[in-house]
């Protein structure tokens, strides 16, 4: 009985330890083709870029030459127009986002809200997502033109303005902010009505039942559950916005002067434009180096909100 006993025992890991084999080849046999993919789109262009960080440019062949350490790196960090563009993009971060999260979870709880022509409202907040970036910088920079803008021809109306809102500086990323907003919200609103429509309807019900208004029910209820989601929501956003670079090529080229040249333009230009190719590919690994970081960091805590009861 007890050969027997273990016979089974053996048979039975042996089945168990095929299985786990089977099923880690089925799903590697699904993700074989997109690694595939991801290896061939990122991990070359990311070596090679790494490869030329550490390697004194050659123009001639067009490819890294004489190996020179962290040299470049070190030029990059002692470049005051380095830190000037990372300073820029983090203003721009820390105005954008937060507006984009707020405008988009409030207009998506008015959105949610039952009253007559909400799904039409619903459809014209896409327009803005399927416009080109480049065409949506032209068309802002079309409306905001100090001289023929419609912006302040209808500001003027109320006795405001005329603002020169690419010429001076702080009107200038406020700009950029606007347009970037306009772009991205319906993006946050369409993710916060799916959420907003996967919430438990019995708790709204039962609130307004014990005479919670919509205000109460907002703060009280609706943000509390909504909390992963937003920490989601903005670490996708973040993603794309510290990639921030054909609005402002568009829209201020990086002016005036440079108030609103964010690190990726700050790359382009120093690359394509100078042909520092080195020295550029140095400020990529590190900015490569620190969004990964970042990124980290909000992932971390977007799944400590998960996880809490």
């Amino acid at each position: 009985m007890t050969t027997e006993t273990t016979t089974y025992r053996e048979r039975r890991v042996r089945s168990l330890a095929f299985a786990r084999i089977g099923d880690f080849a089925s799903r590697w046999t699904f993700m074989l083709p997109a690694a595939i993919i991801m290896i061939a789109m990122l991990a070359y262009p990311i070596s090679y870029m790494t490869q030329i960080s550490f390697s004194r440019f050659d123009l001639m062949t067009f490819s890294p030459g004489e190996w020179v350490g962290w040299d470049n790196y070190a030029k990059v960090l002692a470049d005051y127009r380095f830190w000037s563009s990372l300073r820029v993009t983090a203003v721009y971060l820390v105005f954008a986002l937060p507006l984009q999260i707020i405008l988009g979870f409030g207009i998506a709880y008015l959105i949610h809200a039952e009253w007559r022509g909400r799904g039409l409202i619903r459809g014209l907040f896409i327009i803005p997502m399927v416009v080109a970036p480049v065409v949506a910088g032209g068309i802002w920079r079309m409306m905001l033109d100090p001289l023929w803008g419609i912006a302040n021809y209808f500001l003027g109306f109320f006795g405001i303005g005329p603002f020169d809102w690419f010429g001076d500086p702080n009107l200038a990323m406020a700009s950029v902010v606007i347009i970037d907003t306009w772009r991205w919200t319906p993006f946050i609103v369409l993710i916060a009505s799916a959420a907003l429509l996967s919430l438990p309807r019995d708790v709204f019900e039962a609130a307004e039942i014990d005479g919670a208004n919509w205000w109460q029910m907002l703060c009280y209820i609706a943000l509390p559950l909504l909390a992963p989601i937003i920490a989601a929501t903005f670490v996708v956003r973040w993603l794309g916005a510290v990639k921030m670079f054909d609005i402002v090529l568009s829209a201020t080229l990086g002016g005036p002067g440079a108030a609103t040249k964010v690190i990726n333009l700050f790359i382009y230009e120093e690359a394509f434009r100078s042909l520092r190719f080195a020295e550029s590919s140095a400020m990529a690994v590190l900015v490569l180096v620190g969004t990964t970081i970042l990124t980290g960091i909000f992932l971390w805590g977007s799944r400590r909100l998960e996880n809490e009861p």
